[in-house]
């Protein structure tokens, strides 16, 4: 009895130990079969979620784009926190609000030392990363340790092309693309930020028509705030050009990745900065100004692919999801707190709608953009879109929201389509338009999104929607008062004594006044004499 017993032990033990030796082995196997995934964020400039394949337009082709969203996820209410290109750039870099970033709230700032991005704290773990045309910008970044700081990676600009028009740059973004992934050292994972220059102005008028093979009558409608003629037509097909020409570079850097065995844990996430370079949208805070496209692939790691989110998402839920992707808390990653929430558990869910209910809304807002007004102001809002609605305090109401009509109204790029509508002014019949894009505002806004896209009916002043007005207003005072905004605690000046990083923009309007001689590439010349 006692020796079967010894071998009933024996055994047990053998084949405890055999499972334990499977489990290891299988566990080591696992470790070694496991990537962090590589992260590709491809990045317009310029470029509104309506004009893409995917969301239902049919006059601007995007295959590229709409490939990712039937084998990702489509995100339909995605919105960056501030309008307008560097302000934004740096809510998605480090996860913050603009108004959380000091004077990188700011249109061509100086960056904050203090303020690490993410791409710097993926380089430190391991990473390779680097980025092609555009990065944060426009500012000035400073040094760290003697060297200048790399907000999203080493440049990797030097290759060029000829480019289908003379208004596309130059750089040659998928061959650029190549050149970083064959200096990658061989097994580490790799983040690359693809900054299209495209669809920025200036365009290359009649080129959608000319080289794009567009007409006219493609447009199935004009937004109701600009003329409907010849002129915005043209301007608006010159625009889709240059948002197709982005989808053609982003489909051959697909088809690299796929060639090189990378395509499968690359995570891609496509989106824009900020809305259309044209009046009443970008450096704006309406619904248009701050809608984003966003769409995300990633086929090893999102589940039930094809699938469209209507959760609330804010361009700084960009960097948690990215630093957790690549295994990095928040406490070791030397970035400021965090404001957004990781976008991990949509990846993982098969769920469609809404994932997330505490995702239902996002708050928006911006302070000085560009140069033109008195004393190097600007023009600070604060807002809130949540369900139907969207709310909007506008601080300075005394001030012109797209910037002084002496200067030119600096704060919208030089267009067609701007000088249309500043032409309308002086005729009865057309003046709305004026109004619309360059006019002075009400200092509290509300719109019912849902049946007003456009955000033309400002209903703040209508008794049936007080009670919505009033929880808007307090969950935006609540939310910005525990994020410590200046602004919103009685010290918004701050936003407007910061200096510009660029001398030649202080004291534009002063200057203007005293008759020197300006510099404002973005603005046609002509606009300058607008007066009011």
């Amino acid at each position: 009895m006692k020796i079967i017993k010894k071998k009933v032990i024996l055994l047990f033990r053998l084949a405890l130990g055999f499972a334990i030796f499977l489990n290891l082995a299988s566990c080591t196997k696992a470790k070694q079969e496991y990537k962090r995934p590589n992260i590709l964020v491809a990045i317009m400039d310029d470029a509104s979620m309506e004009h893409i394949g995917a969301y239902g337009c049919q006059w601007v082709n995007t295959p590229s784009m709409d490939r990712l969203a039937t084998n990702g996820i489509l995100f339909s209410n995605a919105y960056t926190p501030n309008a307008k290109c560097a302000p934004s750039r740096a809510s998605i870099l480090t996860g913050r609000n603009s108004w959380q970033l000091e004077s990188a709230a700011n249109h061509y700032c100086y960056f904050p030392n203090k303020f690490k991005t993410y791409s710097e704290a993926l380089a430190e773990k391991g990473y390779h990363v680097g980025y092609t045309g555009k990065g944060w910008a426009p500012g000035v970044v400073g040094k760290v340790n003697g060297k200048k700081r790399k907000l999203t990676g080493k440049s990797y600009n030097k290759i060029k092309k000829s480019p289908p028009t003379t208004s596309i740059n130059k750089t040659d973004y998928v061959a650029n693309f190549i050149e970083f992934l064959d200096s990658r050292k061989e097994g580490s994972p790799f983040l690359f930020w693809f900054g299209s220059k495209e669809p920025h102005r200036s365009y290359e008028y009649g080129s959608g028509i000319s080289k794009g093979g567009k007409k006219k009558s493609d447009i199935d409608s004009v937004y109701s705030f600009w003329p409907d003629c010849d002129t915005v037509r043209t301007d608006l097909l010159d625009y889709a050009f240059e948002i197709e020409y982005f989808d053609t570079c982003l489909n051959k850097i697909i088809d690299e990745l796929e060639k090189r065995n990378e395509l499968e844990n690359t995570l891609i996430v496509v989106t824009s900065d900020n809305g259309m370079p044209f009046p009443r949208i970008k450096g704006q805070e309406y619904e248009f100004s701050n809608h984003m496209p966003l769409i995300v692939m990633w086929p090893k790691g999102i589940k039930r692919p094809g699938r469209r989110i209507d959760d609330f998402i804010s361009f700084i839920d960009l960097a948690p999801t990215f630093l957790e992707l690549a295994e990095i808390p928040e406490s070791e990653s030397g970035m400021q707190a965090i404001t957004g929430k990781s976008l991990t558990s949509i990846f993982y869910s098969r769920k469609e709608g809404v994932i997330d209910t505490q995702r239902n809304h996002v708050l928006i807002g911006k302070e000085r953009h560009d140069v033109g007004r008195p004393h190097d102001w600007g023009y600070p809002i604060r807002g809130i879109r949540k369900g139907d609605y969207l709310y909007i305090h506008n601080f300075e109401p005394s001030r012109w929201p797209a910037g002084n009509p002496e200067t030119g109204y600096l704060n919208c790029d030089g267009s067609p389509t701007k000088t249309i509508c500043i032409d309308t002014k002086d005729r009865d019949s057309t003046q709305q338009y004026w109004q619309w894009s360059f006019g002075k505002r009400a200092e509290y806004e509300l719109y019912d999104v849902k049946n007003d896209p456009e955000c033309m009916t400002n209903l703040y002043k209508d008794s049936a929607y007080r009670s919505i007005a009033n929880l808007l207003q307090s969950q935006l005072i609540k939310e910005l008062t525990e994020q410590q905004g200046p602004r919103i605690l009685g010290h918004g000046e701050v936003f407007d004594t910061i200096k510009y990083a660029k001398p030649s923009n202080r004291n534009f309007y002063e200057r203007y006044q005293n008759k020197e001689a300006m510099e404002a590439g973005w603005v046609n010349s002509s606009d300058f004499q607008k007066m009011p």
